[in-house]
């Protein structure tokens, strides 16, 4: 494990703060670079947090203007259209992960890391919420022999607290990148315009208005359980707690249907939750992936490779920090 501080890029969003608040929890002498293009909130943040510096970003700049700075493993918590975060990364060797880029923005990244593939290992990090749907849907699978359908509704309440750059990526993914990326009877189909129009049912059943949508939890789950329809739906609208007088809060529906390890036919429902929103769970996941690269749970750092999250994320210490930060999954009926 390396002494080097973990880099943050946009460790004074609302993202960051969470992500670096997790991280000092629980490693307290780990330091933390908290870099951003505004150097005073990132000098806010960083004295705030202790054992953590502040410096101001330049993505002009294959440095990030950091000079010869170690890291030992970085986050980008903003849109890097660039690509200078990535190669940094690369010219030192070290772990990194974006929150930011779309299921067909994915392109730079991945011909970064197959032009030189054996330097770092590179996060491709937009699954919803950063493996708050790709680690329990895993986990739920598991009750299966073979899973036919999986149907993935995102509910975010419109009173939740985006943030600026995630505000940004809202926009950009929900109406630049109209296409969205399904897996219908074994194909991978594109739907666009009227065609993405669909709906699901919230965690009180409250039938909800969305549109289909691809993050990169498509990619993820259709391979890891070979589902052949795999569906990701997206909602912006009043959250179930929200309709009974309650704090706006985050809710991740996910149905299974398909064959038990009995051959019985079986069909699952379950949410994922939190009362404060969708940016504690995502803090969470990336504050975990960064301490995976970084070899901070007490196993080496992670090799060189191209990742999704969930791959890289233990889902027994994944629910124990979730749990402890008031993440809920419940199970519900199919109503």
């Amino acid at each position: 494990m390396s002494n080097a501080p973990i880099l943050l890029l946009g460790g004074a969003g609302i993202v960051g703060r969470h992500t670096a608040h997790y991280l000092r929890d629980q490693f307290p002498d780990v330091p933390l670079l908290i870099a951003g293009r505004n150097l005073d909130r990132a000098q806010a943040m960083a004295d705030q947090l202790g054992n953590a510096t502040a410096a101001k970003v330049d993505l002009s700049r294959d440095d990030l203007g950091l000079g010869d700075q170690a890291v030992s493993a970085m986050a980008v918590l903003f849109t890097d259209t660039m690509g200078t975060t990535l190669r940094f990364a690369q010219n030192r060797g070290i772990g990194h992960i974006s929150i930011s880029p779309g299921i067909i923005e994915l392109g730079p990244d991945v011909a970064a890391y197959i032009t030189s593939p054996d330097i770092s290992p590179v996060v491709l990090g937009t699954e919803w919420l950063v493996g708050a749907t790709t680690i329990p849907t895993v986990e739920i699978a598991r009750q299966f022999d073979r899973i036919d359908d999986i149907a993935i509704g995102a509910l975010l309440d419109e009173q939740d607290d985006f943030g600026p750059a995630a505000e940004l990526d809202y926009n950009r993914q929900t109406q630049t990148l109209s296409a969205a990326l399904a897996r219908v009877d074994g194909e991978w189909r594109w739907f666009v315009g009227e065609d993405t129009n669909t709906c699901f049912r919230a965690m009180d059943g409250t039938e909800i208005s969305a549109n289909i949508f691809s993050p990169n939890d498509v990619l993820a789950l259709g391979h890891a359980t070979g589902a052949p329809n795999v569906h990701f739906r997206l909602a912006l609208g009043e959250s179930s707690s929200r309709r009974t007088g309650k704090a706006p809060s985050t809710e991740i529906i996910i149905e299974l249907a398909g064959i038990d390890l009995n051959g019985k036919p079986l069909k699952t429902r379950h949410a994922v939750s939190h009362p404060k929103g969708q940016m504690p769970l995502t803090g969470l996941g990336v504050a975990l992936v960064l301490e995976r690269l970084a070899g901070l749970d007490g196993n080496p750092p992670t090799g060189s490779g191209l990742y999704f999250p969930y791959q890289l994320l233990d889902p027994t210490r994944y629910f124990a920090r979730f749990k402890a930060i008031g993440g809920q999954l419940t199970k519900l009926a199919d109503v």
